[in-house]
């Protein structure tokens, strides 16, 4: 048995002075350093990292973080973007009807404001609106009138004009079998008759579409009739109900975007006539029949941009082959041709460049974009909506730089009061 004072086993020595300062220096940060971990500590983290010192762990590509940024802030917008149509698109029939509202309301605000010079407020809103209405049921009844008059002369013409089209693909180099074609129209008729119901239920259901149609104008109309009345005040309401620190940049924005869908809408109704006017003059001149109701189809095409335009002259093509002949046809091409360079290189760039700054290209973009979301509505809509975003987009940035301490508002710069009371498109 071992005693204490056994030299094999012998008895721990306290520390000394020295050691224990030793001992206390290395474990102690220094005065006014940071904290360092323990020895024991970094030596198990540095054995945890694979025996890494802290800088060599890999750096990411300062670009690759960037895009990484980019890319998940754009994934953050568009499920916001596809969120707000889809919430729109439960609510589609009320959207449409808020939109062609304001589309009347940006046409027909300057006239009331100018007849409300001379006359109570209502009435000019209501003498606006009643011409309006009387100039569109005019026009619809002028086409009206043309097709029922030119009806028999067009049945014979299309007759004659298919009967043409069928000899020239009979020939060289197309050399059809006129079997074939006979073959066709027989197809056409029993497939037609042995589906009847289908057709039927088609045309109710195009008759429900009707009515709903229907509700849409009556419903814009009448918030046509507020909008324009009092657009000013219901907007100053909307604005009084946001918080007090965000009532500046709300102000700032809409009226940007106001500006710039009021801008979009005189400049694409002025394309418009423009190009109806030069369709139906040059229509009439080549003796195609429908002159105008093709000139109404183009007015109408001209509002959604850059494709519309060359549709409607496509059907004006189809009627001038099948009612003039080849030769004709081809001049209504030409006069695709003609009409598309005048209204990409001489309209677009004078009358839109004031209202809609975007590339030929984003505007491409947003009208296929529009048609695949929401079919021809959203060909109509996405052009005005993507200019009006990026309007508030520059009007907030401008209104950011612009805003140094102590400088007024810019409410009041853009023409608003100090007192905030009058707002609004």
């Amino acid at each position: 048995m071992s005693t204490p004072s056994d030299p094999e086993h012998p008895r721990p020595r306290p520390p000394t002075a020295g050691r224990r300062n030793r001992a206390r220096t290395a474990s102690s940060p220094a005065p006014g350093g940071p904290s360092r971990p323990p020895a024991g500590l970094r030596r198990a983290a540095a054995r945890a990292r694979g025996g890494r010192r802290p800088g060599d762990e890999p750096r990411v590509p300062a670009g690759l973080r960037t895009a990484a940024a980019y890319a998940w802030r754009l994934v953050v917008v568009g499920v916001v973007v596809y969120a707000v149509f889809a919430l729109l698109g439960q609510f589609h029939n009320i959207a449409v009807a808020v939109f062609l509202g304001m589309v009347v309301t940006a046409v027909l605000r300057p006239v009331a404001d100018l007849l409300a010079r001379f006359l109570p407020r209502p009435l000019a809103v209501a003498l606006c609106l009643i011409g309006s209405i009387v100039l569109v049921l005019g026009v619809l009844a002028l086409v009206g009138e043309t097709v029922a008059g030119e009806r028999a002369g067009l049945t014979r013409e299309f007759e004659a004009g298919i009967d043409r089209i069928e000899r020239w693909l009979e020939e060289p180099p197309f050399r059809l079998n006129p079997e074939a074609l006979t073959d066709v129209q027989s197809r056409i008729g029993k497939f037609l008759s042995s589906h009847r119901s289908t057709v039927i239920s088609t045309a109710l259901s195009g008759a429900d579409r009707l009515v709903e149609v229907l509700t849409v104008l009556a419903l814009a109309l009448f918030c046509s009739v507020f909008f324009i009345h009092s657009g000013d005040r219901q907007w100053a309401w909307f604005r009084d109900q946001l918080p007090p620190a965000a009532r500046e940049r709300v102000t700032v924005g809409g009226r940007a975007a106001w500006r710039t869908f009021t801008g979009y809408t005189h400049g694409i109704l002025l394309v418009a006539v423009t190009n109806a006017v030069l369709v139906g003059v040059a229509l009439f001149a080549l003796g195609v029949p429908l002159a105008l109701p093709l000139a109404l189809l183009e007015f109408l095409a001209a509002f959604i941009p850059l494709i519309g335009s060359p549709i409607a002259l496509g059907v004006a093509a189809v009627v001038a082959l099948a009612t003039k002949g080849p030769l004709i046809a081809a001049l209504v091409v030409a006069l695709i041709v003609i009409i598309g360079q005048i209204e990409g290189h001489v309209l677009h760039p004078v009358v839109m460049s004031w209202a809609v700054r975007l590339h030929p290209v984003v505007v491409a973009l947003a009208v296929v974009g529009g048609a695949v979301a929401a079919g021809v509505l959203g060909a109509v809509t996405a052009v005005p909506l993507v200019a009006g975003l990026w309007s508030v987009r520059q009007a907030l940035r401008r209104s950011a730089v612009s805003d140094p301490p102590g400088a007024p508002p810019a409410a009041a710069r853009y023409g608003e009061p100090a007192g905030g009371r009058r707002t609004g498109p």
